[in-house]
């Protein structure tokens, strides 16, 4: 059981060891909770609210790939990121952390495979497990999957191929599905969800089985044209008639401002005590970044004013320019409107990224849910929405995002970016795409950004004279790469003194992802 269990959790299981201490055996120790205490309704709670570590954890680093942030010019450290030169030592909880939570995870699908009276939290624990893993392959490629977490003695599990892996959990969601579909046809209703156990969807089953259609959409889409690419085709076919979740996906096991809020609030804002934290004022936008919002590549002030701190004089420069740029400015909280307050949900996943994602489908000859165009601008619809909204959900005042959306649009209608009636070429319909998505997961959604761009090269960049307005690319880099970019991470050295099996993959500029085509 992990520490970031929600306080309803914690007196539930009080209460259930203390109703159970009446009949105590003298030689049982009553406050080790064993598998007959600790059940899957009070495991899942802990294990969404672990997924948002996880995913705030992989989002902070993907933030720094791709341009969302860097370090400001008097911070002594960040020699891996500017040299993006990462080891076995870098960022090691990537890992460590989604492996530890993974076992929890693993406990549920252990009970409820046994007991059919769990069947729920058992789908919902499959669906999580495949998010986990997604996160991991994603960013090591081969991971232990078939072996990786069995509840036995083995140390040194096999690693997997990246592209078997991404096949199993597409497979994985798809049963995750079919087992939702099957438990609520059951006229002998198992242990349903509700608010306290299900701190994502609330006990909606709908809902999770849209969840687990979003997640393998954007699994097929990221394999597709790669060696899995016969299974990728036919899986698009397999679909569920509930079809796509179109709203924000939040997470919320009762975040509050006393005891255990949102975990992106807490990086990118201040403890619950006060304490200005690091994301706060060490980082700044890149001067790339800021060219899709001030007009040298697209014109956005509406979303740059509710994302930025003094906007159109945000403070920003080139990674590895720090002495051009900036200094750190103590208390200097940068953000604004994703900063919503230390209750607001955190984000699974989100509308825009869905509309984007049936754009990429529909573009690319999988017309799911409607045509790209209309996803298109669905996407950049809901990603006004998501800013313009409050931590309870309800828009700001004055907020119209259908309205910002349709502006926007207009005010840059001539670039094929922004205005798809001039995207008349797949290749730029891509390219404009995954640029809105670029632009709509700023920062929130930023690992999935950095897997667009190896997956796609977009948006681009250009390294030409290492102009800050053309890359986000560090100037320090020490890649060989043309994009002066890394492909992966290197398995945390604990992993390589514990278990042979780990791939020698020497360093973070080769042996990239088996869906990386560029």
């Amino acid at each position: 059981m992990k520490k970031n269990f929600i306080i309803q959790l914690s007196v539930l299981l009080w209460t259930a060891i203390s109703f159970s201490s009446c009949d105590l055996d003298i030689n049982v120790n009553p406050n080790f909770a064993t598998g007959s205490v600790v059940t899957p309704d009070l495991i899942l709670p802990g294990s969404i609210a672990a997924l948002a570590e996880d995913i705030n954890t992989y989002n902070k680093f993907g933030a720094l790939m791709v341009g969302y942030q860097f370090p400001g010019d008097g911070l002594s450290g960040f020699g891996d990121l500017y040299s993006y030169n990462y080891t076995s030592a870098s960022d090691t909880g990537l890992w460590n952390n989604a492996y530890a939570h993974l076992r929890d995870i693993q406990d549920i699908i252990t009970v409820s495979d046994e007991n059919p009276y769990y069947i729920y939290f058992g789908a919902a624990a499959h669906v999580i497990r495949a998010y986990t893993y997604h996160l991991l392959v994603d960013e090591y490629g081969n991971v232990p999957y078939f072996e990786g977490i069995r509840g036995d003695a083995n140390i040194a599990p096999a690693f997997d191929d990246d592209a078997a892996v991404y096949q199993a959990i597409i497979e994985e969601l798809s049963d995750a599905v079919a087992t939702f579909q099957a438990a609520e046809a059951s006229s002998d209703i198992p242990l349903a969800f509700s608010r306290v156990t299900d701190p994502l969807f609330g006990g909606n089953i709908v809902k999770w089985i849209q969840f687990a259609n979003n997640l393998k959409l954007r699994l097929l889409l990221r394999a597709a044209g790669t060696e899995i690419d016969g299974f990728v085709q036919s899986a698009f076919n397999s679909f569920s008639a509930e079809g796509f979740l179109k709203e924000d996906a939040l997470i919320n096991p009762g975040y509050n401002a006393s005891s255990k809020q949102n975990p992106f609030y807490n990086d990118y804002h201040s403890s619950v005590t006060g304490a200005i934290s690091q994301y706060a004022h060490y980082y700044l936008p890149t001067t790339y970044l800021l060219t899709f919002y001030l007009g040298t590549k697209l014109q956005d002030d509406r979303r740059g004013a509710l994302l930025y701190r003094d906007y159109p004089a945000t403070p920003h420069y080139q990674l590895g320019k720090q002495d051009e740029g900036r200094p750190y400015t103590p208390g200097y909280i940068w953000l604004e409107s994703v900063l919503k307050g230390r209750e607001q949900g955190f984000g699974a996943f989100y509308a825009f990224e869905t509309y984007f994602l049936l754009a990429e489908a529909a573009a690319t000859g999988h017309e799911l849910d409607g045509d790209w165009k209309t996803n298109f601008e669905k996407g950049i619809a809901a990603s006004f929405r998501y800013l313009e909204s409050t931590a309870s959900g309800s828009l700001v005042a004055d907020a119209d995002p259908e309205a910002d959306a349709k502006a926007y649009i207009e005010a840059n209608a001539g670039s094929y970016l922004a205005n798809p009636d001039l995207a008349t070429t797949p290749a730029q319909q891509l390219e404009a795409i995954i640029t809105q998505k670029y632009i709509a997961s700023n920062p929130i959604n930023a690992h999935e950004a950095w897997n667009d761009f190896r997956r796609t090269a977009y948006p681009v960049i250009n390294n030409a004279g290492r102009q800050p307005e053309l890359t986000f690319a560090s100037y320090l880099s020490d890649s060989p790469r043309e994009d002066k970019m890394l492909v992966r991470h290197v398995y945390p050295q604990a992993e390589y003194d514990l278990n042979a099996n780990t791939p020698d993959v020497g360093n973070s500029f080769s042996n990239p992802i088996f869906w990386d085509k560029n």
